[in-house]
């Protein structure tokens, strides 16, 4: 039986979305526990049917503009830092939360721990793909850090692979660096560098490196995990989510201010519109993955409703069935002196 402790104070919708996502889950789950942490006399009466839901009290909340170590650190009764205190405990196998990214980033970091040999765990999201041999891609570093040596985009290569196999299905997935043009001598000194370390993992067989890409195509298909520095790949996460939402409200507002006939189009196109909004809707993938942990630390919008939240445990628990964190751990204990190691 898996267990999955869950903020359930996290998120702007929380606790009500929290608790309905997770019995919706907990209906198609059933060989999973929850573990909800929360004031309970805000939770409790949310909760339908406690079937598998142990609800625990908590009497703080991290809330969403705090800074994140400060909060973890002062916080030590919140529901975040005592969800993130059972998985280190061993009374969970994993940890969710929909509430404040950088906290949930630092209780995964410092309360679960980083895989020995892991250097900088990343966040890693699922976007979708338009073209290509699957419909979606995972991408990571998607603002965990700022700054990245060549080293850390190596071993996001390594990460990101694990999970592009394990987790969505994906054989001998392609590995792509973000950078500003696909010729190989592109980009800073780092960016070269991390270049030539990924080459070297394809020789050892240890990636399918297909080279640099650039952020234009990746909703194209180009790679099946994206490796970016946390900067870079945050930039282009928020630049690529926010060109799909202004694409489609210009679509419905050209429709909707137009004339009869183009009302009446854009009637006949309603189901064509809706299947186009569901494949640009990266939330039914799950939520972002703080990876390179010793557990499942699993964070999703903090605008999520319950079918998101829903969507993401089933992340969760495929996490926990294909045991995605011992095999990394295995292949890190290894491969560790390689994954260290510098280009010359």
């Amino acid at each position: 039986m898996y267990k999955i402790a869950v903020d359930a104070m996290g998120g702007d919708n929380a606790p009500e979305a929290i608790v309905a996502g997770i019995e919706q889950a907990r209906d198609k789950m059933p060989d999973t526990e929850f573990l909800l942490f929360g004031q309970l006399d805000k939770v409790k009466p949310l909760v339908k049917n406690a079937e598998r839901l142990t609800l625990i009290q908590s009497d703080e909340v991290v809330e969403m503009g705090e800074e994140p170590v400060k909060a973890i650190r002062r916080k030590k009764q919140s529901s975040l830092v005592m969800a993130a205190q059972a998985v280190k405990d061993g009374e969970a196998d994993a940890i969710f939360s929909a509430g404040n990214t950088g906290a949930l980033l630092a209780v995964g970091i410092f309360t679960v721990g980083r895989i020995r040999g892991i250097d900088r765990p990343a966040l890693l999201t699922v976007l979708p793909a338009l073209d290509g041999p699957h419909e979606a891609f995972a991408m990571m570093d998607v603002g965990a850090n700022a700054e990245n040596r060549p080293t850390h985009l190596y071993q996001y290569g390594i990460l990101g692979s694990f999970y592009a196999k394990e987790v969505l299905g994906f054989d001998n997935p392609r590995v792509g660096l973000l950078n500003n043009g696909t010729e190989e001598d592109k980009g800073d000194p780092i960016h070269k560098e991390a270049h030539q370390l990924l080459k070297h993992g394809a020789a050892q067989s240890y990636l399918n490196f297909v080279g640099n890409v650039e952020s234009r195509d990746i909703l194209q298909g180009p790679a099946d995990v994206v490796v970016a520095d946390g900067f870079s790949g945050n930039a282009a996460l928020k630049a690529t989510e926010g060109t799909a939402l202004a694409m489609l409200r210009l679509i419905k507002h050209a429709i909707l201010d137009g004339n009869v006939k183009t009302k009446l189009a854009g009637l006949m196109l309603k189901p064509a519109m809706k299947d186009i909004q569901f494949r640009l809707d990266y939330s039914q993938h799950g939520g972002a993955v703080v990876i390179g942990v010793k557990a499942p630390v699993v964070k999703t919008h903090g605008s999520a409703g319950p079918s998101a939240v829903a969507n993401t445990m089933v992340q969760i628990h495929t996490m926990l069935e294909t045991d995605l964190v011992a095999k990394t751990e295995a292949f890190v204990a290894e491969h560790k002196t390689d994954l260290s190691k510098s280009a010359k």
